[in-house]
């Protein structure tokens, strides 16, 4: 079973963002729709998201998540099966184009394929 580990912003900076959020949202109001309509008003809204998200991490303890780091039993980060084959193939390339000698590839793929 994984662990999650949630990821959040800090107070400090959430509270800076929800002070330039209500910026925003007054120059939404005040300059934005007025002069530019519908953009203006997809401006405010957005910054009025911008701005909830931003109080709402700043000022309560329901913060909002900005990732999600999941560890698996050994404690190690999870990798899927793709970022393997991924790095795999990426070692070969630098084989086939003579950047690593053929011992380097060895080792290396050994200690990737050890990680599984």
């Amino acid at each position: 079973m994984a662990k999650k580990i949630h990821v959040r912003p800090g107070k400090g900076s959430s509270k800076a963002g929800f002070a330039m959020g209500i910026i925003f949202c007054l120059i939404g109001v005040c300059i934005a729709i007025p002069t530019f309509g519908l953009f203006g008003v997809l401006w405010t809204a957005m910054a009025g998201c911008i701005t909830f998200i931003n109080f709402r991490n700043g000022f309560t303890d329901k913060q909002i998540d900005s990732h999600v780091i999941e560890i698996d039993e050994n404690g190690e980060n999870t990798e899927s099966a793709e970022s393997v084959e991924e790095r795999l193939k990426i070692l070969t390339e630098l084989y086939m184009q003579s950047l690593i000698t053929g011992e380097e590839y060895e080792q290396k793929k050994k200690e990737i394929l050890d990680e599984l």
